[in-house]
């Protein structure tokens, strides 16, 4: 990775920009749309990103030149089953198949240079990638992107807007440091209880109707998987945990 400096711990959005090769309109473009979000924004207004976003980056510029489209894109990393070492291993396998064609129509064009005209055009044909493209994105979407709940969340945030995660965001970390106080009780109690409900609410207000046995699965998750529970912890040491169990007290 590279050397994260120049704005505190991380790069401003020109550099960025530099190293990526893409513009920095399509940089604050991500952003709008929720793909990728700096790490954090200055009092001045300027983007700055650390090691997680130009990490997430990198996974989206695979995806870009593999043919994914943004929305696809969107719909795989958010996916709650999106595992990146998977996604890499994947992304590699389709490159490999990229390289194969073209290796194939720089022997055609060999042939060519030294005069041999078989008039071949099987090496042009995409169709064999594309399949295998529409293949991983099926496979990647398959745990959880057939359920109602995630046609609900696709619809419902489609139309939103940079405005529109920001306030989603800041409700979330309010509701996530409430939950951090609350550690100071058992997870049985009212304290804790009455911000899980809170918690399915806002998650059924802002992206999909988290019926009970939904919200039960997500406080599995919180526990289980360390992508999940690394974010959480942030607000405080065992905090995943403690929201596990009362999300499984509240499901009973």
């Amino acid at each position: 990775m590279m050397e994260l400096s120049k704005e505190g711990d991380g790069m401003t959005v020109k550099e960025v920009s530099r190293i990526a090769g893409i513009s920095v309109r399509t940089l604050h473009y991500y952003d709008e749309i929720g793909l990728l979000r700096p790490e954090t924004v200055t009092g001045a207004g300027y983007r700055v990103y650390g090691e997680k976003e130009l990490v997430r980056l990198q996974q989206i510029l695979f995806f870009r030149e593999l043919g994914f489209q943004l929305k696809e894109i969107k719909n795989i990393m958010e996916n709650p089953s999106f595992d990146e070492k998977e996604a890499l291993l994947k992304q590699r396998d389709l490159l490999q198949l990229k390289r194969e064609r073209l290796l194939g129509l720089v022997r055609l064009i060999d042939k060519t240079l030294k005069g041999e005209r078989n008039m071949s055009f099987q090496e042009f044909d995409r169709s064999w990638i594309e399949k295998a493209r529409e293949e991983y994105a099926r496979e990647a979407g398959k745990r959880w992107g057939g359920t109602e709940a995630y046609r609900q969340s696709e619809a419902k945030t489609a139309g939103y807007r940079k405005d529109d995660w920001a306030r989603i965001d800041a409700g979330m970390d309010r509701l996530f440091r409430r939950f951090a106080e609350a550690m100071a009780f058992s997870p049985e109690e009212e304290a804790a209880q009455g911000l899980v409900r809170e918690w399915q609410q806002y998650i059924t207000q802002n992206y999909y109707e988290c019926t009970g046995g939904i919200l039960a699965g997500l406080g599995e998750l919180y526990r289980s998987d360390e992508r999940y529970a690394k974010n959480i912890e942030r607000y405080g040491e065992g905090l995943a945990e403690f929201m596990s169990k009362a999300i499984a007290y509240y499901c009973k």
